[in-house]
């Protein structure tokens, strides 16, 4: 009797590991018939409630809460959709859906994908990580004058992250630091970053005095691990992919919370679960670290640090962690004017001007907010580019050319002033 109630015992525990395991094992749920709504909250109650739920994890928001009178978008599985259109109607708030069906869009990017795959470099399609890097090698290649591409890091993963150095004037120019994709998703970011790159180099003879006077320092896609697993298996992943010792298996963290400039104030989780999830301390994630150490090197040579995300047309300066404004904060509000002026007069999109917590919210661990405040920066910018919700992360490729050539006529604003306010 003691024989057979030890291996019931025995095969209950079993029994308990193998769902407790299961239960460990973070499941994605289907995006096929995930939607996008909007909500616009118009109380304080109602904005505090949406900032509890984006606290809370469950739910993925393409555009967090900002203010009162101001959208806020949320993408929720098929499976939650009744739970969040509850908690939502509890608190008067009534959602209009902008993207019907995640899922279908995902399965059409993905055809598109595959129909005019080309192992070349292109702008009328989304890239791989693997396809950016070989294609800054050939850059490096056939450009020796003009392009040097430098390994400075590896990935949590192993992937090569790679620093290229676009300029004729020499090593002591003042530079432009640019870096895209910290959020994965964005595949926008890369894009448009790689679309600038190639106009300057293609047509070096007519940017020739630009490039002989200031060194633009460039990352394409400094989230490598994350960038690639929206390829290979989760197109809507955001953080990095590293391990978090959470016992139910959430990886990665948010790398835009994860600067150490007030680091975890506000604005960002201790969850390992949450999309906005800081790390486990600041520079936790060892590609934001290999990104800093090229700032700190290069130190007061950069002039001007940009970082391309999307989306929702914004072009923003510090301060990320608190509505005090820096001190010459004039001064980076004049030059997004006028760089934003001339991104208007390409295809007429608007973009919104001011610094980030008082035009979107308060985030403290931003890389705009450390370069800044620690890296000495003194420009500093965060770029949200296209669009403003219709598609949101799922932009098609057929924007990417005008994406890049909008935000290219502002990336020669702030390179002419540069040029003219710190070349020798």
């Amino acid at each position: 009797c003691s024989t057979r109630r030890h291996t019931v015992m025995k095969a209950l525990v079993v029994l308990a590991c193998v769902v407790l395991a299961a239960l460990a094992t973070p499941t994605k749920p289907s995006l096929k018939e995930a939607k996008v709504v909007r909500v616009v909250p118009h109380t304080e109650e109602q904005l505090h409630h949406l900032h509890q739920l984006l606290l809370q994890g469950r739910y993925d928001f393409w555009q967090e809460p900002r203010g009162l009178n101001t959208p806020v978008d949320i993408m929720a599985a098929l499976r939650d959709l009744p739970g969040l259109a509850a908690t939502l109607s509890g608190r008067g708030l009534k959602p209009t859906v902008m993207i019907h069906d995640v899922g279908r869009l995902v399965e059409q990017q993905t055809v598109e994908r595959l129909q005019h795959h080309t192992r070349a470099m292109d702008w009328h399609n989304y890239h791989d990580y693997n396809t950016i890097n070989a294609w800054m090698a050939q850059l490096a290649s056939d450009h020796p004058d003009l392009c040097q591409l430098e390994k400075v890091g590896t990935s949590y993963e192993g992937r090569t992250m790679n620093l290229l150095t676009v300029g004729s004037g020499g090593a002591d120019k003042p530079g432009i630091f640019i870096d895209g994709g910290i959020h994965a998703r964005e595949w926008i970011s890369p894009a448009t970053v790689t679309y600038m790159v190639n106009e300057l180099v293609t047509n070096r003879d007519t940017y020739s005095d630009l490039l002989s006077s200031v060194n633009f320092y460039v990352m394409p896609s400094i989230n490598p691990d994350g960038y690639q697993y929206t390829f290979t298996d989760d197109r809507m992943w955001r953080k990095t992919r590293s391990d978090t010792n959470s016992p139910f298996g959430c990886k990665g963290a948010d790398p835009n919370r994860n600067w150490d400039f007030h680091w975890n104030e506000v604005g960002a989780s201790s969850s390992p679960c949450s999309d906005i999830y800081a790390g486990s301390a600041p520079f936790s994630e060892v590609e934001m670290r290999v990104v800093r150490d090229e700032i700190i090197r290069l130190g007061s040579k950069i002039k001007v640090y940009l970082t391309f995300h999307s989306f929702s047309q914004l072009w923003m300066y510090p301060w990320g962690y608190t509505s005090a404004l820096p001190d010459d904060w004039q001064d980076l509000d004049n030059l997004a004017q006028d760089a934003v002026s001339a991104l208007t007069a390409v295809h007429g999109t608007r973009y919104e001007i001011g610094s980030s917590t008082n035009t979107i919210y308060a985030a403290a661990g931003g890389s705009d907010d450390w370069a800044k405040g620690v890296g000495g920066v003194k420009y500093a910018y965060t770029v949200e580019l296209r669009d403003q919700g219709s598609y949101g992360f799922l932009l098609p490729a057929s924007q990417i050319i005008p994406s890049g050539e909008e935000t290219f006529e502002a990336l020669k604003v702030v390179a002419n002033f540069v040029k003219n306010t710190y070349s020798k």
